[in-house]
C-alpha cells in the first residue's frame, strides 16, 4: 500500500492543486502512449483493464484511495475519449474539423465506414486488455 500524506487546502488552493493533478494524469497518459508507440514499453505491460483496476482499489475500503483512483480513472478516460478514433468524441471532432476546413461534411458512406473501423479498434483494444488481464490472473 502506498503511504499517503494529508495536507489541508483552502477552496481556491484545492481547485488549483486538483486541476494540476488532473492534467498531470493526462500528461502522463500522453507520455505513456508515446512510449508504447515508440516501442520503449510493451503494451501488455502498460495497459490495465478491469482486473488490474479492481486490484488497485484493494480489498478493504479506503476513502482516500477510492476517490484518488476514481479521479485518476476519470481523467484517463477523458483522455482516451479525445483520441482521434472515429467512434469516440475525438473522432467526431476530427470530422467537424474536416467540415470546417472543406466546407462540406464527409460523405455518409465514409462516416459509416469510419465508425465501423473505430468500433473494431475499440473492440480489439477491449479484447486485448481483458485477455491480457485474464492471462495475468491465471498464469
Amino acid at each position: 500500500m502506498v503511504q499517503k500524506s494529508h495536507e489541508d487546502y483552502t477552496l481556491g488552493q484545492a481547485f488549483v492543486v486538483g486541476a494540476g493533478n488532473a492534467f498531470d494524469v493526462v500528461w502522463k497518459n500522453i507520455q505513456g502512449f508515446k512510449k508504447i508507440f515508440s516501442g520503449q514499453v510493451r503494451a501488455d505491460k502498460a495497459l490495465s483493464g478491469p482486473f488490474e483496476i479492481a486490484d488497485m482499489y484493494g480489498s478493504h475500503w479506503d476513502w482516500l484511495n477510492f476517490w484518488s483512483l476514481t479521479g485518476l480513472l476519470s481523467m484517463a478516460l477523458a483522455f482516451m475519449n479525445l483520441l482521434p478514433i472515429p467512434a469516440l468524441d475525438g473522432g467526431h471532432a476530427l470530422f467537424l474539423l474536416f467540415e470546417i476546413i472543406t466546407g462540406r461534411p464527409p460523405s455518409e458512406k465514409f462516416m459509416e465506414r469510419a465508425q465501423q473501423v473505430g468500433t473494431v479498434i475499440l473492440l480489439g483494444l477491449m479484447v486485448f486488455v481483458l485477455g491480457n488481464g485474464l492471462f495475468k490472473k491465471l498464469f
